[in-house]
């Protein structure tokens, strides 16, 4: 429950700056996992961003009628699809970053960047723990 507050807490934060330029915080996820890992297959997409792979289908559907992302079938096996970002997604990433910085630093000045530290420290040890 500790982890849902704080994560609640900190997406109160960071909602209405990704809800302003019409993204849903799945489609953000994904958008920011591929600006990070370049294209990746839906599966590995999952993973990363915690969304189940039913799901997943539907936010790339959407995301690609949206224009947000493109789909390509490897060519030597027609079953398998890699999700690229589009440039009008590049530029969410761009535009958004700034404003995301910037919450992040704010973030920093209330709790103190030696507590963003530790919290980062102890999330990733958590993570590494329960793999």
């Amino acid at each position: 429950m500790l982890l849902l507050r704080a994560r609640e807490k900190m997406m109160e934060r960071f909602r209405p700056l990704i809800t302003a330029h019409g993204l849903t915080e799945q489609q953000w996820r994904v958008i920011r996992a591929l600006d990070e890992k370049g294209p990746l297959e839906p599966r590995h997409i999952s993973d990363l961003c915690t969304i189940s792979s039913p799901s997943m289908a539907g936010v790339l559907s959407r995301m690609e009628a949206l224009g947000l992302v493109t789909k390509a079938r490897f060519t030597d096996d027609q079953r398998r699809v890699l999700v690229s970002l589009t440039p009008k997604s590049v530029g969410l990433v761009r535009l958004l970053s700034k404003d995301l910085e910037a919450e992040y630093r704010a973030i920093e000045q209330a709790v103190g960047a030696d507590v963003v530290a530790q919290v980062y420290g102890a999330v990733d040890a958590l993570l590494a723990g329960l793999d």
